[in-house]
């Protein structure tokens, strides 16, 4: 299924995706009592946090991420992605995302899916500022022709 508009765009694969998050963060929240932030669960499980959630309970969290990746490339095949045209773009691009997780205290999984969900105020806005972040940068990326597709 495609949207007039957007050939790249799956749908239905988007809405499963969003169901399977929603209920993994669900059965995190009401099973172990802690957010699904991978931010939070990747400092953690990395020894560049002490607080949160226990590190085998990172730990097997990150693990995870990896080895569903694996299962849907087994099962479906790769996944396409593109990527900046320079390493330099991507290691900038991850500095900046670290260093923005830690000054606000989560990610997008954090906020975006478990604390817009919980209606926290800190979440919204942080989401919001996440939202309004990318729509800038995208622009000026764009406008400076530096931009790849």
């Amino acid at each position: 299924m495609t949207l007039p508009g957007f050939p790249g765009a799956a749908p239905v694969e988007g809405l499963v995706g969003g169901l399977l998050i929603g209920l993994a963060a669900a059965i995190m929240l009401l099973g172990a009592g802690r957010i699904a932030g991978v931010s939070g669960m990747a400092a953690r499980a990395v020894g560049l946090s002490k607080g949160g959630a226990p590190w085998p309970m990172a730990a097997l969290f990150v693990g995870g991420l990896a080895l569903g990746a694996a299962v849907y490339t087994t099962f479906v095949g790769p996944v396409e992605a593109a990527f900046p045209p320079t390493a330099g773009w991507l290691i900038a691009g991850g500095l900046v995302v670290g260093f923005g997780t830690r000054m606000g205290s989560g990610c997008t999984s954090g906020h975006g899916v478990c604390g817009m969900s919980r209606l926290s105020p800190r979440s919204m806005l942080a989401t919001a500022t996440f939202i309004v972040s990318g729509m800038v940068t995208v622009a000026i990326i764009n406008a400076l022709g530096w931009g790849w597709s």
